[in-house]
């Protein structure tokens, strides 16, 4: 039987344009890029919690530009602007498109880790 996942951080480093690095208390760390964040935020509306169709943005499978049309529409990559504790659990993460309403649990941004998912 495999051993317990850890959602108990240890060490939280935030960098505005890249993402965040948590080390965990099982010796995991987890690298969160902004793209990865912003496409699994946990609020009701990027989910549709409520009933509605989740509005996601793609931002880790967004397609690469038609060269042949010119008028591209630019999106900015999403950066984090402010990041704060909510209790003991998790943290909001407060982006520079203005959304701000995800509560990204530890046990959220431990599961959305693509390096600690059994294989």
């Amino acid at each position: 039987m495999p051993a317990p996942v850890s959602t108990d951080p240890l060490h939280l480093a935030i960098s505005r344009s890249k993402g965040i690095t948590i080390d965990w208390t099982d010796g995991h760390t987890s690298r969160l890029s902004n793209e990865l964040l912003r496409d699994h935020c946990p609020c009701a509306s990027c989910t549709g919690a409520h009933g509605t169709p989740p509005q996601r943005t793609n931002f880790s499978t967004a397609a690469a530009p038609d060269p042949a049309n010119p008028f591209q529409m630019f999106t900015p990559k999403p950066k984090i602007v402010n990041v704060e504790e909510v209790g003991a659990y998790a943290i909001r993460i407060h982006w520079n498109d203005g959304h701000s309403s995800g509560i990204y649990s530890f046990e959220h941004l431990r599961k959305i880790d693509p390096d600690s998912q059994p294989g």
